[in-house]
């Protein structure tokens, strides 16, 4: 079971306001209002958190010349059927190979430098 605490809490008149209206039309309290509106920051800034310290450990990785995992990923061939339940919803128009193969160009241009850039080895 959670263990509720109580907490004053300031707010300017129109932000109360606002909050009361929202709760309202939402078909809550105030007070859940705020707590789940508390709940959301909380989650956007460890998911924030989270993002950022993945981004810094690939970019160590890749001054350390360590290879990619995401890089290995879109270079690899593919060829593998669709695992079950991520075929193509029907009716869905199928990816044509012109298209299939600008869509590898294209990543191919943008994963080419990347690739140089991590073979280096830091002096």
């Amino acid at each position: 079971m959670t263990t509720l605490t109580t907490y004053a809490l300031r707010l300017p008149k129109s932000i109360k306001a606002a909050a009361e209206e929202l709760s309202k039309a939402d078909g809550t309290s105030l007070n859940q209002f705020v707590a789940t509106a508390v709940a959301e920051k909380i989650a956007v800034l460890k998911t924030t958190a989270y993002f950022e310290e993945r981004a810094n450990r690939a970019k160590a990785r890749a001054l350390r010349g360590e290879p990619s995992a995401l890089l290995a990923a879109l270079s690899r061939a593919g060829g593998e059927p669709p695992r079950e339940g991520d075929e193509r919803p029907e009716g869905l128009a199928p990816v044509t190979n012109s298209a299939a193969t600008a869509r590898k160009r294209a990543a191919a241009k943008a994963v080419t430098p990347l690739r140089r850039a991590s073979k280096k080895k830091p002096a």
